[in-house]
């Protein structure tokens, strides 16, 4: 079986783990190729500008339909909603923890909470609209700026005082096993400062047609992720899409319940929070949906 990949420290240190987990448990050789996407090439301007959408995932897929690659990790986040024709989700990770990090400067830090424990007019680092749109709803004051590069790229940056701060994904912040303690870390509770849709999660992606699907999804596959995420993505599609939407949704159990929880963002509504709850998953994205949706089909 040959992976396919992203090039980047975390992409390589995720596909490695699937690559170690598949060959102790499947007992099958793996070989793993890097490609190059989109989203690496271009690092001179927001990703929000390109055109299309799977910027981190289109050139994979590309691999995997013309038999170069038999299986492509992604993080779950950088996907599309949907696959293209001839390709299927084959299974996806247990999910490590979906909270965003805000990590600062010490010298840019406070010690309020309810300011986000930023100094006034802080100049934030992020790549995505809606860890913008989101951080300028709590502190309307602070400055964005655009943030590109893989992470050590972007903590680099941080020190080097380019941001007061900066925002990433604690998944991949544990992944690589940074080290922080130079800043002040702050781990925003995905029930209050909502995570993209799927963050997260690994998703494993493989052509419809091949036979090795049932035995990779019997050993990879986790329900409780794979639930919560699919309708993450059903919200996303209902929006119309991909990753750059300034978007948040994440769910999760507790107990028989499940609860999802959104964000949205548009010029006419402002930011919008919502909070669905109850046990048919196949009803919640939408119900969500329609909340968060609501002022903007007033408009």
């Amino acid at each position: 079986m040959i992976i396919g990949t992203r090039g980047s420290d975390l992409a390589r240190t995720q596909t490695n783990w699937v690559k170690t987990f598949l060959e102790e448990q499947l007992n099958i050789t793996i070989e793993v190729k890097i490609i190059s996407t989109q989203g690496d090439r271009v690092t001179d301007r927001p990703l929000r500008e390109l055109e299309g959408s799977g910027y981190f995932t289109k050139e994979l897929e590309e691999a995997l339909l013309d038999g170069r690659i038999d299986l492509a990790v992604h993080s779950f986040k950088d996907m599309p909603s949907r696959c293209p024709d001839g390709l299927v989700l084959a299974a996806v990770s247990a999910r490590e923890d979906a909270a965003d990090l805000l990590i600062i400067r010490p010298e840019a830090a406070t010690e309020t909470a309810s300011e986000f424990y930023l100094k006034p007019g802080a100049v934030v680092g992020t790549s995505a609209v809606r860890r913008e749109t989101q951080i300028l709803a709590h502190r309307p004051d602070v400055i964005t700026k655009d943030l590109r590069g893989n992470v050590p790229t972007r903590l680099r940056k941080l020190r080097d005082g380019e941001y007061d701060a900066i925002m990433l994904a604690r998944a991949g912040v544990k992944r690589l096993g940074l080290d922080l303690s130079e800043f002040a870390a702050v781990r925003l509770a995905p029930t209050e400062f909502v995570p993209a849709p799927c963050q997260g999660a690994l998703a494993l992606e493989m052509r419809a047609d091949d036979e090795r699907i049932a035995n990779l999804k019997r050993t990879i596959h986790n329900l409780d992720s794979a639930t919560a995420t699919t309708m993450e993505r059903k919200v996303q599609a209902l929006f119309g899409g991909g990753c750059g939407l300034p978007l948040g949704v994440y769910a999760f159990r507790d107990g028989n319940l499940w609860i999802v929880e959104g964000f949205w963002y548009s010029k006419e509504t402002g930011p919008v929070r919502a909070t669905v709850r109850g046990t048919d998953t196949e009803k919640l994205p939408q119900e969500l949906y329609e909340h968060l949706s609501a002022s903007c089909h007033a408009c």
